[in-house]
């Protein structure tokens, strides 16, 4: 049986889906989930760090990954 070592980071930032600034639950390296409205958020980092609403047609599976 395989071990899964599980991390849990939380951030505060602003949501792109209910514009609040809340707490966001980091999911993977870089994909977060607000706590206020449940949206799927990615991270951008491009001099500021904003979270960008992930939707159906975004690669979750080459994120993170290096």
């Amino acid at each position: 049986m395989k071990k899964v070592k599980f991390k849990t980071e939380i951030v505060q930032g602003q949501c792109d889906g209910c514009k609040l600034n809340t707490l966001l639950v980091c999911l993977d390296n870089t994909f977060y989930r607000c706590i206020s409205c449940g949206e799927d958020l990615e991270q951008k980092v491009n001099g500021v760090i904003k979270y960008i609403k992930v939707d159906r047609n975004t690669d979750l599976s080459t994120h993170g990954q290096s």
